[in-house]
């Protein structure tokens, strides 16, 4: 079976590879491939028409290798890569584009080429002008093709939790007021979604529903983590049998540390959603652990912390960094 991989390639020097390689192809594993070099860089094409996120798939998720070998493959385009675990990164190829006489179009094509011809990954890639645009365009990109925005306006149809910094709670706030799309959110008053928000939140809010993303791609190594996700057959709005899920998640990546050695000092829960977008919490542990009760504490804490009401959730994962080995223990005479 051949894994697939969402890659977005911003344009304004951000190529942004949503390389959910497993699952969703693009937030599928929370995999981007984001490439915060403009891949698409002054813009290459026009914004595609809108369409619904594509369908979760029945592939694998992306096996820590494989990503490592990605990340490696990003590396021969630009230096400036920023992992995204478990299947993501973000890059900066403005360099690239002069240094290899190609648009960032073009070098999402070499990225994509690479991918499948050495690792069988098949990376849907998104151009754009910033990460947060590019991240979108590959989210809502056909699989294995490489879709190039340059505006906004593709936002409009998506949920307002697909906007960074917008969960479940700050969602439900603003849709009391009418404004559950970036669309309509995008349409507001600046004033407006201040006295809803604040004036730090709302200004962030105003600009991120304009496409406005300044974040610059900071490279970073790879922190190796261990990650298990559940798909659910069918949407799942019942939080018991979310909560079962977490309870199988934390055991198997307690097994996994435990078998390692290794313990965790935090937890990442990402749940993703029926209509594409996903949200993720991350929590730092009282103290290192590979306990399966410990983790399984803290899964159902971040979990009952997002405050999902008929919430539609189609994956839940769970994600803990392998910060440290288990410590030995004392020993006695």
């Amino acid at each position: 079976m051949r894994t697939t991989a969402r890659s977005a390639v911003a344009a304004d020097g951000a190529v942004a590879a949503d390389g959910a390689v497993a699952a969703d192809g693009a937030v599928a594993a929370d995999g981007a491939v984001a490439a915060d070099g403009a891949v698409a860089a002054d813009g290459a094409a026009t914004a595609p028409n809108p369409r619904p996120p594509p369908p979760l798939s029945a592939d694998p998720p992306l096996p820590e290798d494989t990503y490592d070998a990605l990340l490696a493959l990003l590396t021969e385009v630009t230096p400036v890569v920023r992992p995204l675990p478990p299947d993501s990164a973000l890059l900066d190829v403005r360099g690239a584009t002069r240094c290899f006489g190609r648009t960032p179009a073009e070098l999402a094509e070499l990225i994509r080429v690479r991918a499948l011809a050495r690792y069988g990954v098949d990376c849907t890639v998104g151009i754009a002008a910033n990460p947060l645009l590019a991240r979108a365009a590959a989210q809502d990109g056909p699989p294995g093709a490489t879709t190039c925005v340059t505006d906004a306006a593709f936002l409009a149809h998506r949920p307002a939790t697909a906007l960074p910094g917008v969960g479940p709670a700050t969602a439900r706030t603003l849709a009391a007021y009418g404004l559950d799309t970036v669309g309509r959110i995008a349409a507001a008053p600046l004033p407006a979604l201040q006295r809803i928000l604040g004036a730090a939140a709302g200004r962030t809010l105003h600009e991120r529903a304009h496409g406005i993303d300044p974040t610059p791609v900071t490279p970073d190594a790879r922190t190796r983590s261990t990650a298990a996700e559940h798909r659910f057959a069918a949407d799942e709005l019942d939080p018991a049998r979310r909560r079962r899920a977490l309870l199988a998640l934390a055991d198997r990546l307690g097994a996994r540390l435990r078998g390692d050695g290794r313990v965790a000092g935090g937890l990442t829960l990402t749940v993703r959603y029926a209509d594409g977008s996903a949200t993720t919490r991350t929590r730092t542990l009282a103290e290192p652990t590979a306990h399966t009760p410990a983790l399984t504490a803290v899964a159902y804490a971040l979990h009952d912390a997002l405050g999902l009401q008929r919430a539609r959730v189609r994956a839940v994962a769970l994600r803990a960094p392998r910060s440290s080995a288990t410590p030995n223990r004392p020993r006695t005479s």
